[in-house]
């Protein structure tokens, strides 16, 4: 016969084994406050998710449906580029890289994005793209919506995410994203970007691009720069979608 306790207090129980179970299956367990562990399962043994120990993901059950697992963060400083040469593989489908605040090192640059097939040993590969985009001076005087034939890319050229950024207060920057599909399949790699920024001539500016990596090899790495100068502020976040 059972025996049931109403309270038991102690701080640690540990397993005789390597599982601990707690209820029997079937069984309904409330835990009142927290449990504390790296990798969650359900009753049949299935991961639902992994933590490193510091809140960052892996191995989120498709259950839970899109999902956004940050890989890495880099900061920029008076940066040449921002370049990531690892965490790009067949893990994962869909790669975001979201630039927060970027500020330019220089007056009115190109921010632009290129890929590598041997790991950020060389950046260029051919892609065929295309831009269009939206702006607003802020004194009302001009707004236009357009497509900007000089801002497609039909070759080995960096890809522009926005130009003419405006670096003349202290308070400009750009934000935006970079989606990039499936990078180690053997099809041409899709992507996508938006960029919202302030242009160098007091306008709010909104851009978008659009092409593919016409490539069957896998893509291992993608760099961030501008066209002339350094990248002075800002980061760049680089998430994996489940």
């Amino acid at each position: 016969m059972g025996h049931r306790v109403t309270t038991l207090n102690v701080n640690t129980i540990e397993p005789a084994g390597n599982t601990l179970t707690i209820g029997a299956s079937g069984d309904s367990v409330v835990l009142a406050d927290d449990v504390k562990a790296n990798t969650y399962k359900d009753a049949g043994g299935n991961t639902l998710f992994t933590s490193n120990g510091s809140g960052v993901l892996s191995s989120v059950n498709s259950g839970f449906g899109d999902a956004l697992v940050l890989i890495q963060t880099q900061t920029a400083s008076s940066s040449a580029s921002i370049s990531f040469t690892s965490g790009i593989d067949s893990t994962y489908k869909e790669y975001i890289f979201r630039y927060i605040n970027i500020h330019p090192g220089t007056s009115a640059p190109e921010f632009s994005f290129q890929v590598s097939s041997n790991g950020g040993s060389s950046y260029g590969l051919t892609t065929t793209s295309t831009y269009f985009r939206a702006y607003h001076t802020q004194n009302g005087s001009t707004s236009s919506l357009s497509y900007t034939s000089g801002r497609d890319v039909n070759g080995t050229g960096f890809i522009p995410m926005g130009f003419d950024l405006g670096m003349g207060n202290n308070d400009e920057s750009a934000s935006g994203e970079l989606h990039l599909f499936n990078p180690s399949s053997s099809f041409a790699k899709n992507y996508y970007g938006r960029i919202s920024m302030q242009q160098d001539s007091n306008a709010a500016f909104d851009g978008y691009v659009g092409g593919y990596i016409n490539t069957t090899a896998a893509i291992n790495a993608v760099q961030f720069k501008m066209s002339s100068g350094n990248i002075d502020a800002g980061k760049i976040k680089m998430y994996g979608v489940i």
